[in-house]
């Protein structure tokens, strides 16, 4: 669109800009289809762009992927692009702050690429609603503020290094791609502004660690950035044992500390008991038969190994919204890293009940300890269950939860539709013994 057109959307629209609303649009056109060329959009893409004010990128978005979900604040706006694009099946359009819009929906839409020319104003929120780990985007391109952008890409050292720039770049690798002058937007703003690409961090390029911590200890201790960061963390571990093992000075400041330094800082203070330790290849299980009868005893490398039949256990827990929670399994698990599976599971230790192994597992994976468990199924022994006997239970839960690093990467509660959605459309984001303990599970939670 060209700067006629997007005027004459205004006008018809009766929309004069909003300062309070961040609204400058981009008029330039070459600079809009180089920014959506930037994404790489392909023809099996979802693309979920918040801001489309009057359709500068959307207009060559559209044609290119499979599906468009359009999160506008403006009501005048949101209805434009209703009208726009009305009848066209595949883009979806939704009156919403993309700060607070629900993006879990995104998850059963993957591949999912994120594009946004953000307002200054709330666009780091934006980015923590849509970009924080577990997420469903897989490539990010937006438009900010320059200065903002400054403080995303800023290294240990330089002044603009802060807490935005940790909590950035401890999931994505950012890059600025292009400077964009005032009179590209309609009307001028007073600064520049900076398009950037993110892509996903290698998760292997940092040990796993609590991401809730991370940012609970850097609120801390970014608070006063100019003081000893030491007097604003927990007692114990000692700081003289933690700073040594982490090479810095007693002395040492928030702004000092690199992003791996903080990753493990933050392991060193996570008081999780199995925060290092996604599984013990010693751990002794109950070897069984078809009958679920013991039979006698190994460790779970040679049962693994063998394909030998044991036990195990599946809790699926729900909260007051009658939603489920998943967890996404730690890429550090020996079976199927990185899928999601069930709020809680695991194998039954040398003679153990089912019962006493599911309420370990939601202690150790979840640290829910008062629940009240409902069994519901038993699945037989089969490939999709790794040859498991297991045993399925449910249980409701709406207080915090306490997961270990090493085993599970993120919790993230989802309504049975979008679950049921999710698995039709995308079954290998699934552990294939999650699948089968919810085909057993949702007849009886209707």
């Amino acid at each position: 669109m060209n700067a006629t057109q997007i005027r004459d959307v205004l006008e018809k629209a009766g929309i004069e800009p909003s300062k309070a609303m961040g609204q400058n649009f981009l008029i330039d056109e070459n600079i809009a289809r180089a920014i959506v060329s930037y994404l790489e959009i392909g023809p099996d893409d979802c693309v979920v762009e918040v801001g489309p004010g009057t359709g500068a990128l959307t207009e060559f978005a559209a044609p290119l992927c499979r599906k468009l979900i359009l999160v506008e604040y403006d009501a005048r706006l949101a209805a434009y692009h209703r009208e726009r694009w009305a009848g066209d099946a595949h883009v979806e359009v939704h009156h919403a702050d993309g700060a607070s819009w629900d993006p879990r929906c995104l998850f059963a839409e993957r591949p999912v690429k994120f594009l946004g020319n953000l307002p200054y104003s709330c666009g780091g929120a934006i980015l923590a609603n849509f970009l924080t780990a577990p997420c469903a985007c897989e490539r990010a391109v937006v438009m900010l503020q320059k200065e903002f952008i400054d403080r995303i890409l800023a290294e240990p050292g330089d002044d603009a290094f802060g807490i935005l720039s940790l909590r950035v770049q401890m999931d994505w690798v950012p890059r600025a791609l292009k400077m964009v002058p005032p009179e590209a937007f309609s009307p001028r703003p007073k600064v520049d502004s900076t398009v950037m690409l993110l892509t996903p961090r290698d998760p292997r390029s940092l040990p796993p660690f609590d991401h809730r911590l991370a940012d609970s200890l850097m609120q801390r201790c970014y608070a006063q950035r100019r003081k000893q960061m030491y007097k604003f963390l927990p007692e114990s571990p000692d700081w003289a044992t933690v700073a040594s093992k982490l090479g810095i000075a007693p002395t040492a400041r928030a702004e000092e500390l690199s992003l791996r330094q903080w990753v493990e800082l933050t392991n060193l203070y996570d008081p999780n008991p199995l925060a290092s330790v996604p599984q013990r290849d010693d751990e002794l299980f109950d070897v069984v038969n078809e009958q679920d009868e013991v039979v006698g005893q190994a460790s779970r490398r040679e049962v693994h190994e063998g394909n030998l039949l044991h036990r195990a256990v599946h809790i699926l827990v729900f909260n007051k919204h009658r939603d489920c929670l998943l967890q996404k399994r730690s890429l550090l698990k020996d079976r199927q890293p990185g899928l999601w599976d069930s709020s809680a599971a695991g194998h039954l230790d040398a003679g153990e009940s089912y019962e006493e192994a599911a309420r370990r597992e939601l202690a150790e994976e979840l640290g829910i300890s008062d629940a009240r468990l409902v069994r519901l199924a038993h699945l037989n022994p089969s490939p999709d269950t790794g040859w498991e006997h297991v045993e399925l239970y449910a249980a409701l839960h709406n207080g915090k939860l306490r997961f270990p690093a090493a085993e599970i990467e993120g919790v993230l509660p989802f309504s049975a539709a979008l679950i049921n959605r999710w698995i039709e459309r995308r079954p290998q984001d699934f552990a294939r013994s999650f699948i089968r303990c919810w085909e057993l599970a949702k007849p009886l939670l209707s």
